[in-house]
């Protein structure tokens, strides 16, 4: 009791600290302005060029400079900007502001996502007679982009209490970062700019690279040029921006808004800065310039965050500028975000994150759902499932298929005790490894013995009827089976005898499971004896059942009714996996639990046609690779246990699965890696240079060594090109508690390995 409270105190002076830690790290975050004073500007000098005046700038007849505006079109972002207010704004441009005296106008068309929204705005510029670049986007390169991963605090960071403990603006600026490089790709924000600057700097004096939205009136324009043409030996000129929520203000002559926004930039020609096109959309990608530059403004009081890219040293033309005019900032179509200056800075920085994040999810959507397999499995091989004659395969699968035909159905309201909440549709099953102490009172928390199982929680012995452990396996492996034998074999009885098992486990009334987890791995006078987040992980061969139900509805087993029956039972665990304690602790858990609910997660959404959930949760999954693997590929969480051969192998085996399914989504996980080599290709490396040696870590129970030749057959499938010939006895079913799913070697990783002949003898 006493080390009971004192680990609570400890908790406790632990979360404080935390707290107090990340408030002085939060006030004292450096700013642009620690960098002191910019340095006084050099003597700035024109090239010696022959097309240049004595001023630096080239001359047309009337001694007047050239200038070119371009103004970047971009994508719309909801809910940042109304929909459609791009094309909106380039209208009202084009029908209403007036020509510019010695200015030429150009446009850059910059990745328009949308095909629809794209030819409507090229054909609009074509009809208007415009000049423009057009900058493409492409689905399958923006696919292909990573995750900036690197860029957060530590591996995990976005499901650690210390993410959950920022703002939610701050927790936004974390996801900017995290989808950085793909923001680079989509908004292009700097990109386009430079490519402005580019052509610009060939066929003009002055070349103003400007946002879409920048409307620039007949005064405006002519305070711009007075100004910039007064100070023409200065290389930039910033021009303050004003924001309007009104269009049509700006069509009356004396319209004069005050203007105080983030400024947009001149440059002459020979200007030597750029814009850092590692800076992206939403994240300072112009205040970046202006922090090296030196010119003032409320960015230099701007906090950098531990996620955010290094503030840059001054520039060496850093005070080589001047003010210019100003310029309007057309209406966003969601003016409450345009007004008030510190709590509208906030709400458009939360609006924008939301927009940009929103958009790039849509996009991996649209790869993913582009990539659809229909109801095709997605861990069975299409042609190993014909029916055709393999030796040893079918004798092994009508085998055990037969045998299913005599078991079942099976349902929760059969076991021979409840759950601590009484209803008999609640799953149930006690923590395994928590055993009763034969001195301390029964009312007290049990004690872990890691890797020792507690009677009725070893499956399929005879005391485990008490619980559901056992009938929910055999629900698995029998479905499976069944499924897998009519699809070998054109048999409607191992068909039938399957669906059978689904609709009593899932959608009839009397014996249907209630959609939750809330009493798997129970330790008793612990949290109320309800369910641990190391339960969910009972669940975790649903990935295959799901494949199996594929094959099931291609038989026509199943009524509308029945298959919309599913569906409904599946969203609404899906969403207890997510929304509740023991599903959101599960999914922070480092070591095997994360893999295997993220597997489970991906899975339901896979086969619900969720494809934006299934696209975050291969991200995740991405990130807990760094988590769970070293450099040298081994699994530092696993090594912990006292059966670390069999974790080391049962997370891997893990992995191989969420690799498959994220390949049959169009993402690669297999190569997936960070600069110091962390992935899954170096694990398997590091773990089959076991294969046939002696295991040096802790392993109290036995291990079954061919559990490697699954894991070998994977890695020469991803990494080999399923160039890896033939593994002795591969065609073998492993226990469910080694997490290799049944019939493994007819799936994509196991066809080198059962396209071997095999005398039935190995079977």
């Amino acid at each position: 009791m006493h080390k009971k409270l004192a680990r609570m105190l400890s908790e406790r002076l632990k979360k404080r600290y935390r707290m107090a830690w990340r408030l002085y790290e939060k006030r004292n975050r450096p700013t642009p302005a620690d960098r002191g004073a910019p340095p006084r500007p050099a003597q700035v000098e024109a090239p010696v060029t022959e097309r240049l005046g004595e001023d630096g700038v080239q001359h047309d007849g009337a001694g007047a400079p050239r200038f070119v505006l371009y103004r970047i079109i971009g994508n719309d972002l909801e809910p940042r900007h109304a929909r459609g207010q791009s094309r909106a704004n380039l209208r009202f441009i084009l029908e209403n502001e007036p020509s510019l005296d010695g200015c030429e106008k150009r446009f850059i068309v910059n990745r328009i996502v949308n095909s629809q929204e794209h030819a409507a705005i090229i054909e609009l510029l074509e009809s208007y007679g415009q000049t423009y670049i057009d900058i493409p986007f492409v689905l399958s390169t923006y696919a292909a982009t990573p995750w900036d991963f690197e860029g957060l605090p530590s591996a995990g960071f976005t499901r650690s209490e210390d993410f959950q403990a920022l703002s939610e603006a701050e927790r936004g600026r974390v996801m900017m970062r995290l989808y950085r490089f793909r923001n680079l790709y989509v908004m292009n924000n700097n990109g386009a700019r430079n490519v402005a600057l580019d052509e610009g700097r060939e066929i003009a004096d002055w070349v103003l690279p400007w946002d879409g939205n920048c409307f620039v009136t007949a005064s405006a324009w002519a305070d711009i040029r007075r100004d910039i043409t007064a100070h023409a030996d200065r290389r930039y000129h910033v021009v303050p921006m004003a924001r309007i929520t009104d269009n049509q203000q700006l069509l009356d002559d004396g319209f004069a808004p005050a203007a105080a926004e983030e400024p947009q930039i001149a440059f002459r020609h020979d200007a030597g800065e750029r814009f850092d096109e590692r800076h992206p959309y939403g994240r300072r990608p112009k205040v970046e310039l202006l922090w090296r530059l030196g010119v003032p403004g409320r960015w230099d009081r701007w906090k950098i965050e531990p996620w955010d890219l290094e503030c840059p040293p001054y520039a060496a033309e850093a005070g080589q500028f001047g003010t210019a005019g100003w310029i309007a900032r057309l209406e966003s179509g969601q003016s409450h975000l345009e007004v008030g200056a510190s709590r509208g800075l906030v709400d458009r920085g939360v609006a924008r994150v939301e927009a940009v994040t929103g958009l790039l999810d849509r996009l991996d959507a649209q790869w993913i759902a582009s990539h659809q397999t229909g109801r095709a499995p997605l861990f069975y091989a299409e042609e190993a499932l014909g029916a055709r004659a393999r030796l040893g395969t079918d004798t092994l699968l009508f085998e055990q298929a037969n045998a299913a035909l005599e078991r079942g159905p099976y349902s929760v309201v059969d076991k021979t005790t409840l759950a601590p909440s009484g209803d008999p549709h609640d799953y149930w099953h006690p923590a395994p490894y928590y055993w009763p102490s034969p001195i301390l009172p029964r009312w007290l928390p049990f004690l872990p013995r890691d890797g020792v199982r507690v009677p009725g929680t070893v499956l399929y012995a005879a005391e485990s009827d008490q619980y559901d452990r056992t009938r929910l396996q055999r629900l698995f492996d029998d479905v499976t089976t069944c499924a897998l034998a009519w699809a070998r074999g054109g048999d409607l009885h191992y068909a039938e005898h399957a669906a059978t098992l689904v609709r009593v486990w899932f959608i009839t009334p009397e014996t249907r499971m209630n959609p939750h987890l809330n009493y798997a791995q129970v330790r008793q006078g612990h949290n109320g004896n309800r369910g641990s987040k190391s339960g969910i992980i009972e669940m975790k061969d649903l990935y295959f059942l799901l494949d199996a139900v594929r094959l099931l509805e291609r038989a026509e087993m199943f009524d509308a009714e029945e298959r919309a029956a599913l569906r409904s039972w599946l969203v609404t665990y899906l969403a207890w996996l997510r929304e509740s304690p023991q599903g959101k602790a599960e999914r922070c858990s480092v070591n095997n639990h994360g893999t295997y609910y993220d597997l489970q997660v991906a899975a339901i959404a896979s086969f619900l046609e969720n494809h934006a959930l299934v696209s975050t949760t291969l991200r995740d999954s991405r990130e807990r690779i760094l988590e769970q693997f070293d450099p040298s590929g081994a699994q530092p969480e696993e090594l912990k246990r006292t059966t670390t051969a069999h974790y080391c192998c049962f997370n891997l085996q893990g992995w191989v699965y969420l690799a498959l399914l994220a390949e049959r989504h169009g993402q690669d996980i297999w190569h997936f890696r960070d600069a110091e080599g962390r992935g899954l290709e170096r694990a398997f490396e590091w773990l089959l240079a076991f294969e046939g040696e002696t295991w040096p870590w802790r392993q109290i129970d036995a291990f079954d060594a061919q559990r490697f030749q699954p894991l070998r057959a994977a890695h020469d499938y991803a990494y080999r090109g399923a160039k890896g010939g033939h593994y002795p006895g591969a065609i073998r079913l492993f226990h469910p508690h080694d997490g290799i799913r049944p019939w493994w070697f007819l799936g994509q990783e196991g066809q080198s390995a059962a396209g071997s002949k095999q005398d039935e003898t190995s079977l």
